[in-house]
């Protein structure tokens, strides 16, 4: 077929020529003298995403999920107890690691489509008077079904408990495209990848940890080696890592966060928002609903409901043969009944209504009762009406 693949899924998302062309260098030396100007000026700007001035970045040759297991155990120690709340195959995916790796994981189900309740984590932590919840997992922004938690109201039911707990955030799919603030939301371990807000392949795991979390660290007994901070930090003060490191992710990252600092983080969300806006105005056009309850849509992935009577996997399965685009699929307890437009990372409007239109003609080729055209005219109208 003529033309590429469009890629609308949440992640891995599009690479900017720009992105490719960087990561397109010669091997090298990182062990010499000059390494430290490419590593140090990263780990520095990485803290600008985040939005920390006192917490610390690493960079691990990895992916998120390395990074949920980083935060466990170079922290807590074994058998200790952590909570986190299930609402969606990511927050699910979390919660079996933890117990695959020994601790104590007090679950609590959610519906798939909201996000963490923040009046009932507040009432269980104020419960927990012997603090032993040793640590918060909290989901940031699901990607199975579209829905973002508040994490400011998190660090206040923290707050209002006088709770202790460390708070990790998985902001995999969040950071560099939805507000996140570190140091303001009192975020102690927050968890990022390459493959989505930052536009990049998939390999590179970015996170960053507080003070507190940085000291929990050498109370921490729990064995491990490939994913220790305090190789990193070892190493990392002069400028190198403990191991070789994935030089074309570094090149890769060094010109995404250029191009994240050049367009402004504000922006950035701003951009986000709207995208994700006009996607939701074809949705209702379409007289459909989205997976996300009012008041936790997502800005980088929209869970589309299809009727009880269609399945959604022959719109991704239609969409990708006839019409080259490649959308999410509906996860675990959304198989069939859902499929996902990812709009993270290089997008923009036309990008946008190129997806919308690819889904309008895979819903309607599987019998969907709506008039073509509908979605995009929406989108259409609102993104002209907001257009810079």
């Amino acid at each position: 077929m003529a033309g590429r693949n469009h890629l609308y899924i949440p992640g891995p998302t599009n690479v900017p020529n720009e992105i490719l062309n960087a990561m397109h260098v010669n091997m090298e030396d990182h062990r010499s003298p000059v390494f430290p100007k490419l590593l140090t000026p990263l780990l520095q700007d990485l803290k600008k995403i985040f939005k920390t001035e006192t917490g610390q970045a690493f960079i691990f040759p990895a992916t998120g999920t390395a990074g949920w297991e980083v935060a466990l155990t170079n922290t807590l120690n074994p058998g200790d107890k952590v909570l986190i709340y299930r609402f969606g195959q990511f927050s699910h995916l979390w919660a079996e690691m933890a117990k695959r790796l020994g601790f104590d994981v007090e679950i609590h189900q959610e519906v798939w489509g909201k996000g963490i309740p923040l009046d009932r984590m507040e009432a269980r932590l104020k419960e927990d008077t012997n603090h032993e919840i040793k640590a918060v997992l909290a989901t940031h922004n699901e990607t199975a079904t579209g829905v973002t938690s508040d994490i400011g109201g998190v660090r206040k039911a923290l707050n209002a408990a006088n709770h202790p707990a460390l708070l990790f955030v998985d902001g995999v799919s969040s950071i560099a495209s939805l507000d996140f603030r570190m140091d303001e939301w009192g975020v102690d371990g927050a968890i990022s990848g390459s493959q989505k807000g930052f536009m990049m392949p998939a390999g590179g795991a970015f996170l960053a940890f507080s003070q507190k979390a940085l000291a929990a660290v050498e109370t921490s007994t729990y064995p491990r080696c490939f994913l220790d901070l305090k190789d990193q930090m070892n190493t990392n003060k002069d400028g190198y890592t403990p191991y070789t490191p994935a030089l074309p992710i570094l090149y890769g990252l060094r010109k995404a966060l250029d191009l994240l600092q050049e367009e402004g983080l504000e922006n950035v969300y701003a951009r986000h928002h709207r995208l994700a806006e006009g996607v939701r105005k074809a949705v209702a056009a379409w007289g459909l609903t989205t997976c996300a309850q009012p008041g936790f849509a997502s800005d980088t992935v929209t869970a589309i409901i299809v009727p009880a009577d269609k399945d959604a996997r022959d719109v991704i399965s239609t969409a990708f043969s006839r019409y080259d685009i490649s959308l999410g699929a509906g996860l675990s307890e959304l198989a069939g009944k859902a499929f996902r437009i990812g709009h993270v990372g290089d997008m923009n409007d036309v990008s946008m209504l190129g997806a919308i239109a690819g889904v309008e003609m895979a819903m309607l080729d599987n019998g969907f009762d709506f008039k073509p055209g509908v979605g995009v005219a929406a989108a259409i109208e609102y993104y002209r009406s907001t257009a810079n």
